[in-house]
């Protein structure tokens, strides 16, 4: 297994703004315009569906740490590269914060918060990621407890295998 990066990162450089006074559709649509805004309708499906299913999976460390509430998936310390203001000790200028979302980023958000899920994933895929290379790893995260599953554009994304159970 693959040592984990997070564990190198302090809290106040991963949370250095105040969520407080947005909105979780609007954190939700920030997100999405962030990972994914310019990729197209089916690959911002797809991200938001992972984020949904890390709300509606009954086990493992999204729910015992987030306890089916998108705003604690969204905000969860080094899950998504976009809420992060820093990565490396540098400043990461693509983030949330700087992603000013549009009707379609809303619009998609309000499909995931309603119960879509894209067909190109499934409703198991907890986890996305672009390793910048044409070949997807099979195994994702560090811990390897998900699976390749497909890759949509550049990014890769993996189901939960039965060891994620035990995060």
């Amino acid at each position: 297994m693959g040592s984990n990066p997070c564990n190198k990162i302090s809290h106040s450089e991963y949370y250095k703004y105040e969520v407080k006074t947005v909105d979780t559709r609007e954190l939700f649509a920030r997100l999405i315009k962030c990972e994914a805004g310019g990729e197209g309708l089916a690959r911002m499906r797809a991200v938001a569906t992972v984020c949904m299913n890390r709300v509606r999976v009954p086990y493992g460390e999204y729910q015992r740490v987030d306890r089916g509430d998108l705003r604690n998936v969204i905000i969860q310390m080094c899950q998504f590269s976009c809420y992060k203001t820093m990565i490396g000790g540098l400043p990461n200028t693509q983030n949330i914060w700087t992603a000013t979302p549009e009707d379609i980023h809303y619009q998609v958000a309000d499909w995931a918060m309603n119960g879509g899920i894209y067909s190109g994933v499934t409703s198991d895929s907890l986890w996305y990621m672009n390793p910048f290379v044409p070949q997807c790893p099979n195994f994702f995260p560090y811990n390897q407890t998900g699976y390749w599953f497909t890759r949509i554009n550049q990014l890769c994304f993996y189901n939960p295998m039965p060891a994620y159970a035990d995060t």
